[in-house]
C-alpha cells in the first residue's frame, strides 16, 4: 500500500492506494496521525477509493485513526470508498461509527461541521 498526505485548510488529508492490510504501513500511519494531533490539527479526512481490499488489521488501522482523532474532539471522515469496501464498512457495521462521503469537498464540509 502506498499513500500520501497534505494539509488543506486544518484537515489532514491522506490519500490511500493499494490493499489497507496493517502490514508494517499501519503503525506508520499512526505515528503520522500522532505527529499532525500533536501539531493541533483535529480533523482528518481519508481518501479510500484507491483501496482495493481491506482485512481486519487495515480495520483497526482505521478504528485507530478515528479514535486518536475524536480523543482531541476531533472526527475523520471516510472519502469513497469502493463498492466492496462500502460492503465490508456495511458488514462491520462500521458505517454506523464513520462518516462516510462521495467526495473530498463533502468531507470538508462535514469536518468544517462537526
Amino acid at each position: 500500500m502506498k499513500y500520501q498526505y497534505e494539509i488543506q485548510d486544518a484537515v489532514f488529508v491522506l490519500s490511500l492506494n493499494g490493499d489497507l492490510i496493517g502490514e508494517n504501513r499501519g503503525p506508520e500511519l499512526v505515528e503520522l496521525a500522532n505527529e499532525q494531533i500533536n501539531n493541533q490539527l483535529k480533523l482528518c479526512a481519508i481518501d479510500i477509493s484507491q483501496v482495493r481490499f481491506i482485512n481486519s488489521s487495515g480495520i483497526g488501522v482505521l478504528i485507530t485513526l478515528l479514535t486518536k482523532f475524536r480523543n482531541v474532539d476531533g472526527e475523520v471522515v471516510l472519502i469513497n470508498p469502493s463498492e466492496q469496501v462500502k460492503k465490508l464498512l456495511i458488514i462491520t457495521k462500521l458505517n454506523a461509527i464513520f462518516t462516510i462521503v462521495d467526495t473530498k469537498e463533502e468531507a470538508f464540509q462535514e469536518l468544517k461541521n462537526s
